[in-house]
């Protein structure tokens, strides 16, 4: 299921690219960044919204709900990136050390 998910939202990104790429900004004509007759307001007047709009909106709907379910069950997941490696035990010297002190008698 998690997969599957993944692939969705990888594929529902692609398309909130691409249909943000294919929309005109509001600023489109060079006119309205100078202060021309057509823009009402900073960003221009809200119009209809086309079906691009409208397609963006529905996208990026389904953009946030399978943000959230990934970052949900994400959290759930418990499993190291690396495996647990046991504690290293010490290395024997291979350099002689000083000879043992003879027993006392």
């Amino acid at each position: 299921m998690f997969t599957l998910v993944v692939i969705i939202h990888v594929i529902v990104s692609l398309i909130i690219i691409a249909l943000v790429l294919l929309q005109a900004g509001k600023g489109a004509d060079i006119g309205s960044a100078f202060g021309g007759a057509g823009s009402q307001a900073v960003f221009g007047s809200m119009g209809t919204p086309s079906l691009l709009g409208k397609l963006t909106t529905g996208v990026a709907i389904a953009f946030a709900v399978t943000s959230f379910w990934l970052a949900m069950q994400g959290h759930k997941v418990a499993t190291p990136i690396l495996p647990a490696a046991p504690p290293a035990a010490p290395a024997a010297s291979t350099t002689p050390g000083p000879a043992p002190a003879p027993a006392p008698k």
